[in-house]
């Protein structure tokens, strides 16, 4: 009989990878939590109603590549495509709105869509997602993109830069829309396959073709800066002036319009180079109408998703951060008081605030000791049952080999020494 596998499009993260995954987490909440943005958590499915209205049915993201179903209670539901949407549902729901001023909010959690999977692109995917809600600021705009940098810089990650452009208001995009429809009409049939379904659908995405013919008919469309009015002209040049103000770089990209129906005015991506075709890590934009649209009262947003995967590809390339969990103390011991004393004295290092992986094999000091070593942990101590019986252990400096042997009392008593020179061990291993 053969093994189940896992579905196409969706991996397992192993314990070699979650170390990575963790690191971003962490970065991601002390730079969230130093700009007072707070988590929410969503489902995972929402009505199919929701990101039909709030995405737009004529997006790639509803219209081709979203997991929809009818449960059991004959609703149509949906795994959510991308967390914007969800998010914005659960403002308006818990009446988020009432607490006045401006909410910043953070999510973090799996999306799906069902496209071809390649690196950095699953079926199921994670997003760190960064929103705030309630002001229409060129300051918002800012703080999101600053946020997202300092994320990106502070883990380390280079190659980086920031594309940034404006859509404008609904009323500017519809004349922009009529222009590209005007213009692109002539060349239909030279178009490829998704670009002629999409002039009439959704005529902006055309821009992010990927189509070698159709790329250069693209280089002589209408450009959407044109078409912005006074009002939006005016945000996207104080957005300019507050990211040169504060040091962020930033070129100016008209072709930049992203995927989702409901952006409007700021448009930016963080792209790596070192990502090749899929260069995106970062996307996001001004949202001013969406609460509004999906029921809630009249509220500007604007916020970001960072792509997890693509996020690891690039920590990885860079083999920065270690994927070795940080152990302090691998405990091996043989004979049955040895083993009963290791249980007792593991329990009694973690909660003086130690790591303890504890060897649960029964197998040979030899085959331990090689196991110590594949560990990570920074000290062996060593149990036998004459260790036991005299209350003592051996303990060992896995990378030196230096050995003594020392009373369990004495080892207790020195909690605060030990744990300082097993930082000291693992600093110095580091910084090798």
């Amino acid at each position: 009989m053969s093994s189940i596998q896992a579905i196409r499009g969706t991996r397992d993260i192993l314990p070699s990878e979650s170390p990575l995954w963790a690191k971003i987490e962490e970065v991601a909440r002390n730079a969230l939590a130093s700009y007072a943005y707070r988590e929410i958590r969503t489902p995972v499915f929402e009505k199919t109603e929701l990101f039909a209205r709030g995405i737009g049915e004529a997006t790639d993201a509803v219209g081709k590549e979203m997991y929809s179903f009818e449960d059991r209670g004959g609703r149509s539901i949906a795994l959510r495509p991308e967390i914007t949407a969800g998010l914005v549902r659960a403002f308006i729901q818990n009446k988020l709105f009432a607490l006045g001023g401006v909410q910043r909010l953070w999510h973090l959690g799996p999306a799906f869509r069902y496209e071809r999977p390649q690196a950095g692109r699953q079926r199921q995917f994670h997003q760190l997602d960064v929103e705030i809600l309630g002001s229409r600021d060129a300051r918002a705009d800012v703080e999101i993109i600053a946020i997202a940098t300092q994320i990106l810089n502070t883990l380390g990650l280079k190659a980086l830069s920031l594309d940034l452009n404006s859509v404008g208001s609904s009323a500017d995009r519809q004349a922009y829309r009529d222009a590209l429809v005007a213009y692109f009409t002539p060349y239909k049939d030279e178009l490829d396959t998704d670009s002629q379904d999409r002039l009439t659908r959704n005529p902006l995405r055309i821009l992010d073709s990927k189509d070698k013919r159709t790329q250069e008919i693209v280089v002589d469309a209408p450009s959407l800066l044109d078409y912005l009015s006074d009002d939006s002209q005016r945000h996207f040049d104080a957005v300019q002036r507050l990211l040169t103000n504060i040091g962020i770089d930033f070129s100016i990209n008209p072709r930049l319009v992203r995927g989702l129906d409901y952006y409007t005015h700021t448009a930016f991506e963080i792209q790596s180079s070192d990502l090749g075709a899929q260069a995106t890590v970062c996307g996001g934009g001004r949202y001013d109408g969406l609460v509004n649209q999906l029921g809630g009262p009249q509220t500007p947003a604007i916020g970001f998703g960072m792509g997890i995967e693509r996020l690891i590809i690039l920590l990885e390339q860079m083999g920065r951060y270690s994927t070795t969990p940080e152990l302090d103390i691998y405990l091996i011991s043989r004979g049955e008081k040895a083993e009963l004393a290791s249980a007792k004295l593991a329990n009694t290092l973690r909660q003086s605030g130690y790591s303890v992986e504890v060897d649960l094999s029964g197998s040979a000091f030899g085959k331990q000791f090689k196991r110590a070593g594949r560990s990570g942990a920074v000290v062996g101590l060593i149990l036998g049952d004459a260790e036991a019986d005299a209350e003592k252990v051996q303990l060992k400096w896995l990378a030196s080999g230096e050995q003594s042997e020392l009373s369990q009392a004495d080892l207790l008593s020195q909690a605060a020494d030990l744990q300082a020179k097993i930082a000291q061990v693992r600093n110095q291993t580091s910084v090798a």
